[in-house]
């Protein structure tokens, strides 16, 4: 699929029109492509929730519901020893046949000293590349001492988060918490504020109580909202989600296809401002979409509302932003324009791409 490439500088209101790609999920609504940081305590089983999330993303296996594409992922390992690894793969694995997608490695280079040349050489032999983990960061920092120590965290954490756009991939960094406490638990991320402002995604796992087996994942980024999520690792170590505290925007966006395909049933389009769309499917405002939320909602379900033919797009018309939806049956819905024959959904992911987070 392509897309319109934008000029270093442009106006708001052309921004607004352009179509924009969307964002590219490892682990959908969870884990976008980016530069991405986890952390926790030594000995909180950081480790295992790494090793079970890369073989779930290689194998294309839910992550706790959510349905992922199977994708090569490269696991830096650098504080383990192929028999310990070998060790929770039989664990994590059991009978089944361990995925080839998977590549582990004990040692890799530092950054500016090799390590992207490395990741960048990979990624050429495996194209199909979607996570790349390091863990730990400290293992691979460089030695810079030139500068300050927010600079240095500035400029190592940078060359990776580079890297990551560039080749639209999610890097991983698995790193520590300090043992303090502190009324936000990512200020206990340890290094300076560089590490943690420099990141797409920020991810704090922390036990109730030390061996208790029951931990709280949080969750914050640009591209996702804040979450905390409830875990409990079971006898076979992997860390089940017993709870989300965003269960109702879950359930929201599910509930959204539903709500538009009703509105689409007796109808082979809408034309309509993104408030007239909230009122439309919400009338009464039981369901809580607010025009901000509709739109956000809708780019969230682009698959599962092309999967009953719902296509779209938006455009400008007397000074209104507008959404325009078309039934795939429909004789009209053929003038609705799609960014990549193939794909006719891009027309909705590109063009409602523009309008998340804002209203009329």
């Amino acid at each position: 699929m392509t897309f319109t490439k934008l000029p270093k500088a442009i106006t708001a209101e052309e921004l607004l029109s352009t179509p924009l790609p969307p964002v590219k999920w490892i682990i959908p609504g969870l884990l976008p492509a980016g530069l991405a940081l986890f952390a926790g305590p030594s000995k909180a089983g950081k480790s295992w929730l790494t090793l079970w999330l890369c073989l779930q993303v290689a194998q294309g296996k839910p992550v706790w519901g959510r349905e992922i594409e199977p994708r090569t992922v490269l696991y830096l390992s650098l504080e383990d020893t192929f028999n310990r690894l070998q060790d929770r793969l039989f664990r994590l694995v059991g009978s089944e046949d361990t995925p080839e997608k998977l590549i582990l490695q004990t040692e890799c280079q530092s950054i500016g000293q090799g390590l992207e040349e490395q990741i960048t050489s990979f990624l050429y032999n495996h194209s199909d590349t979607g996570l790349v983990v390091i863990d730990t960061l400290q293992k691979v920092r460089s030695c810079d001492q030139s500068g300050s120590m927010y600079a240095s965290d500035y400029k190592d954490v940078s060359a990776l988060k580079s890297l990551a756009d560039k080749y639209g991939i999610c890097i991983l960094l698995i790193h520590h918490l300090r043992k303090e406490s502190a009324d936000d638990v990512f200020n206990r991320i340890s290094g300076t504020t560089a590490i943690s402002g420099a990141v797409d995604s920020s991810f704090t796992l922390v036990e109730d109580r030390r061996g208790s087996g029951k931990a709280k994942l949080s969750c914050i980024g640009r591209d996702i909202e804040y979450r905390e999520l409830s875990l409990e690792r079971n006898v076979e170590n992997v860390w089940e989600m017993v709870a989300d505290s965003r269960t109702q925007p879950e359930l929201l966006g599910d509930r959204i296809t539903y709500l538009v395909s009703e509105l689409m049933r007796d109808r082979t389009k809408f034309i309509g401002t993104p408030t007239e769309l909230s009122e439309k499917i919400d009338p009464v405002g039981m369901e809580r979409i607010s025009p901000k939320k509709v739109s956000r909602l809708i780019l969230q379900s682009l698959d599962a509302l092309s999967k009953i033919g719902i296509f779209g797009m938006v455009r400008r018309s007397n000074g209104k932003r507008l959404i325009e939806l078309r039934r795939a049956e429909s004789d009209d819905a053929q003038g609705v324009p799609v960014v990549a024959p193939v794909d006719p959904v891009g027309a909705l992911c590109g063009d409602l791409r523009e309008i998340a987070g804002h209203g009329e």
